[in-house]
């Protein structure tokens, strides 16, 4: 008995894996099959947008605050880095989307920056000035480098 996509969605997925791995096409649910694949696709843009606005929002805290810099800010940036480029790498066809990406994220990085530091938005340019080539570095820190007491 097929499992319904829309009543129970975690049974579908393990029937619609089982009859892949037991080759049975015919029985296969293929419009809704075809929908999630795709989604999974879009999640992946997705994640990478979310990170990167997590990242930019803390280059804008970290630059226009330089008094309240924290390792909290710094270990932000760190992992959000790290995960982009784990993302990239397990993702490489997401490496010309990038640039995309960023433009598309910073908006929502200004927000959180905004939100979070409690200064105007109009504080923050309204176009992504950071060297694309730099953000992923580790050296790269907008405003000033990450000192010595911070990354102890």
């Amino acid at each position: 008995m097929q499992k319904s996509y829309e009543a129970d969605f975690y049974s579908w997925t393990q029937e619609q894996a089982n009859l892949l791995r037991h080759h049975q096409w015919n029985k296969l649910d293929l419009p809704n099959l075809i929908e999630e694949i795709e989604s999974l696709g879009r999640k992946e843009r997705q994640e990478l947008r979310n990170r990167l606005s997590i990242l930019i929002g803390h280059f804008l805290k970290w630059e226009y605050q330089p008094n309240q810099r924290s390792r909290s800010w710094l270990a932000t940036i760190r992992v959000q880095r790290r995960e982009i480029i784990k993302s990239l790498s397990e993702n490489p066809n997401l490496k010309p989307y990038l640039e995309e990406a960023l433009q598309e994220s910073y908006e929502n990085g200004r927000d959180l920056a905004s939100g979070e530091t409690n200064l105007p938005l109009s504080t923050f340019p309204q176009q992504f000035l950071y060297p694309f080539e730099e953000i992923l570095s580790d050296r790269f820190y907008p405003g000033g480098s990450a000192t010595d007491d911070l990354m102890d």
